[in-house]
């Protein structure tokens, strides 16, 4: 069976934005999503309100968030699910801290508090089950990043005792050859980056293209999930895109069951 995924920061509700403000992209976004009739999404930016906002516009996308105690001021990553593939059987929140279990909590001089959201899920056509785990990491450091993905690694470890195939999507906040991806691939060694364009940027700041920008948005898979296809989504209405990076978009068939 073959099941598609997209990662997608969103760009969180920003009135300086003038013509790109949410209530412009937000139509637009939710076109891409519903066009590519996804059974995963994973969203990062956007507080409480404009995920809320985004879901209304999403045809088939449930949002996974009866496990979250929401503060106001934090913007979150968010996993959205299609009902009717995929069941939701466990959820949460972690926050890329020393302090893991403490909502809102932030360490290695992080410029804001960060963390992953995770669900452990199965497919309903062949009852294959997964841990899905989506991430924003820190935008400033790289040293930063080292210690978020480090807790990343130790939790989900701890947190997916049965090694279920795993799947990872995020804004990593740096490239693909830099140290967060190095530790990911060497600490969970099942995972691999379908990506092969690796010089392609993923952030454009509105303009559609950015020299020198660096591909920042990956989705890391379990080897038992074969990509059939993986691309940024372009689209554009009258120059206004659906973020100020392009959505991420891939297909995957699954090898043969693994409980």
């Amino acid at each position: 069976m073959k099941f598609k995924i997209i990662s997608s920061n969103i760009r969180f509700d920003a009135p300086e934005d003038g013509e790109h403000i949410w209530k412009n992209r937000k139509p637009i976004l939710c076109k891409v999503i519903n066009q590519y009739e996804t059974d995963l999404l994973g969203t990062q930016e956007g507080r409480r309100p404009q995920l809320v906002d985004l879901g209304s516009g999403l045809d088939n996308l449930d949002m996974v968030d009866s496990h979250r105690n929401w503060i106001k001021e934090r913007m979150y990553p968010t996993i959205f699910v299609n009902p009717k593939t995929i069941e939701v059987l466990e959820s949460g929140d972690i926050w890329l801290s020393e302090t893991p279990d403490v909502a809102g909590s932030s360490s290695f001089d992080s410029a804001f508090p960060r963390l992953y959201t995770w669900i452990k899920g199965k497919f309903k056509k062949n009852h294959q089950q997964f841990f899905y785990v989506n991430c924003h990491l820190d935008h400033v450091k790289a040293e930063t990043r080292i210690g978020q993905i480090k807790v990343l690694i130790k939790e989900v470890q701890k947190a997916n005792f049965h090694h279920l195939p795993l799947i990872l999507s995020g804004d990593f906040n740096e490239g693909p050859q830099e140290g967060v991806r190095c530790l990911l691939i060497s600490e969970c060694p099942n995972i691999y980056d379908p990506w092969n364009e690796i010089e392609q940027e993923s952030h454009h700041k509105f303009k559609g293209h950015l020299p020198g920008a660096l591909r920042i948005d990956w989705i890391l898979v379990d080897q038992l999930f074969k990509c059939e296809n993986i691309e940024l989504d372009k689209y554009s209405e009258s120059g206004i895109y659906p973020s100020d990076h392009f959505p991420l978009k891939a297909e995957f068939k699954m090898a043969p069951i693994r409980m």
